[in-house]
C-alpha cells in the first residue's frame, strides 16, 4: 500500500512508501547464503564478431531476431560438459556430484503485479539443445511470465515465501545438501545477461548466491581490425566467469574457459541452428 508523504512537507522532503515485494525474499535468502563462499573471477573478452554477423543476417533474411543469450547458453552447455568439475555439487557426506546434464539457471525479466521482476528459470539441459530451440523456451518465459511456473510451485513459492526468514534458509542448506533436488530446482549454474540493458564495453559481476559456478554476459563493444586487409570492426564481449575455489582450482577453470571461449569465437552450432529454424519455416 503506497503511502504518499504529508501535503504540508516540503518539496525536498517528498516521499512516499511502497511495500517491500514478497518475492525478493528470495534474493535476500540467497545473499546471505552465499556471502562466505570464495569465489575467484576471471575477466573475458570474446570476439563474437562470426556469431553477431550470423544473427544479423538471419534477421535481414527472415526478420527474427534470435537471442544471443541462448547462442551463449549452447555453446556454454557444451563447454561445460566437457568440463563437469566447474558445475559440481557436494553432497552431505562431502563427495563432489559431476552431473552430465547442465541445467542453467538464467534470469528473465517478466512482469509481476505491474512491475518487472527477475525470474530465475531453470532452462534443462543446454548442452545438448540448440540456440533456436532455448531462444523458444526463453521467449515463451518472457511471453508468460508466472504463468510459466506449474501452478504447484507458483502455490508452494507463496506458502514457502510466509516462512520465517530463518526457515526457508535453513530449507535452502538442505536442498543444497542433496545435490539431484539442487539441480531440480535451481540448476547447477547461474547466467545472467546484464548487457541487454545497455550498451557499450564493461563487465558485470554476480551477487553471492547458492551457485557454485557464474557467467556474467557484459556489453559488447567494437574494435579495430585486427587482420591487415580486413575493414570490418570486431565485435567483443565481455564475460565473467566465477567460480567457487572450494570446487575447483584455477587450472581446471581456466582449461574450461579456454573451450568455451573456442566455441563462441567460432560460432559453434549456430549455422545449423539457423539451417534448421529455415527450413522449418519453409
Amino acid at each position: 500500500m503506497e503511502q504518499p508523504s504529508s501535503p504540508s512537507a516540503s518539496s525536498s522532503l517528498a516521499f512516499r512508501r511502497v511495500a517491500f515485494p514478497r518475492e525478493r525474499r528470495l534474493v535476500l535468502d540467497t545473499l546471505r547464503l552465499g556471502h562466505n563462499k570464495p569465489m575467484m573471477h576471471g575477466l573475458l573478452e570474446l570476439d563474437v564478431t562470426l556469431a553477431r554477423r550470423m544473427l544479423r543476417e538471419h534477421r535481414d533474411r527472415t526478420g527474427e531476431s534470435l537471442s544471443f543469450t541462448a547462442f551463449v547458453l549452447a555453446c556454454l552447455g557444451r563447454a561445460v560438459a566437457a568440463h563437469p568439475e566447474v558445475h559440481a555439487i557436494r553432497d552431505w557426506f562431502g563427495r563432489m556430484v559431476l552431473f552430465k546434464d547442465v541445467d542453467a539457471t538464467t534470469i528473465v525479466e517478466v512482469k509481476v503485479d505491474g512491475r518487472p521482476f527477475a525470474l530465475a528459470h531453470v532452462v534443462r539441459g543446454i548442452n545438448r539443445r540448440s540456440a533456436g530451440d532455448i531462444h523458444d523456451e526463453i521467449r515463451s518465459v518472457q511471453t508468460s511470465g508466472m504463468r510459466s511456473l506449474p501452478s504447484v510451485i507458483r502455490v508452494g513459492s507463496r506458502l514457502f515465501l510466509m516462512l520465517p526468514g530463518f526457515l526457508r534458509r535453513l530449507v535452502y542448506r538442505a536442498l543444497l545438501r542433496f545435490p539431484q533436488l539442487a539441480k531440480r530446482h535451481t540448476g547447477t549454474m547461474l547466467v545472467t545477461a546484464v548487457g541487454m540493458f545497455s550498451s557499450g564495453p564493461g563487465w558485470g559481476f554476480s551477487a553471492p548466491g547458492i551457485h557454485n559456478l557464474s557467467i556474467v554476459v557484459g556489453g559488447i563493444a567494437p574494435r579495430p581490425p585486427t587482420v591487415a586487409g580486413e575493414s570490418e570492426p570486431r565485435e567483443v564481449l565481455f564475460l565473467t566467469v566465477s567460480a567457487n575455489h572450494d570446487m575447483v582450482d584455477g587450472a581446471p577453470l581456466a582449461r574450461f574457459a579456454r573451450d568455451f571461449t573456442r566455441r563462441l569465437e567460432s560460432a559453434e552450432g549456430l549455422a545449423d541452428s539457423i539451417a534448421q529454424r529455415v527450413s522449418v519455416t519453409t
